[in-house]
């Protein structure tokens, strides 16, 4: 075997090992949102990450009594630790697929086994963290679940003139790739 295709090999095997690293990063826990914006990619118009945003956004017009001030509180600090967590989890993943390339034949499976548990753990993580803000959104009377709901509808327009827009970039720019 030459050099250039034990390189190719080597190449090959890293670059699946870094897509899969990469992968699993991105779909760590990021408690109030992440890399697709505020509406993070949890179901519909990511409501999972959303909740968090919208709260925070609207914390002085919620005008929170003192037990929801305490929930708030409790969920931003939650947010925040879960998001360090995410970020530990992501290095050792990291740190698994160094080990592996470090290795003349490297595990993929151990880095995938890896990469599967840190999503895993990051898919409850963002799970437990949304239910606390949705907990914390049911405690709230009926004006400030009004002020968020219309913080819903704004960012929902928004997001629906935004996709409109491209829509009109991107036939503006099929049209001026074929005319």
């Amino acid at each position: 075997m030459t050099f250039q295709h034990i390189f190719r090999a080597i190449a090959g095997v890293a670059a699946v090992a870094m897509a899969m690293t990469l992968g699993s990063g991105a779909a760590q826990a990021q408690p109030l949102g992440g890399p697709h914006g505020p509406g993070g990619q949890g179901g519909p118009g990511g409501a999972d990450a959303m909740i968090g945003h919208l709260l925070v956004e609207a914390k002085a017009e919620l005008k929170l009594n003192t037990a929801q001030q305490e929930m708030f509180d409790r969920a931003v600090a939650n947010s925040k630790l879960a998001h360090e967590k995410a970020r530990a989890r992501h290095s050792q993943v990291r740190g698994t697929l160094q080990a592996e390339l470090a290795k003349p034949e490297p595990n993929l499976r151990a880095v995938a086994a890896a990469a599967d548990a840190a999503m895993e753990e990051g898919r409850l993580a963002r799970k437990a963290i949304r239910d606390e803000w949705l907990a914390l959104y049911e405690r709230l009377g009926p004006e400030q679940k009004a002020v968020v709901r219309d913080r819903l509808q704004k960012r929902m327009s928004e997001g629906e003139s935004f996709r409109q827009r491209m829509r009109e970039r991107m036939h503006q720019f099929r049209e001026g790739a074929t005319g």
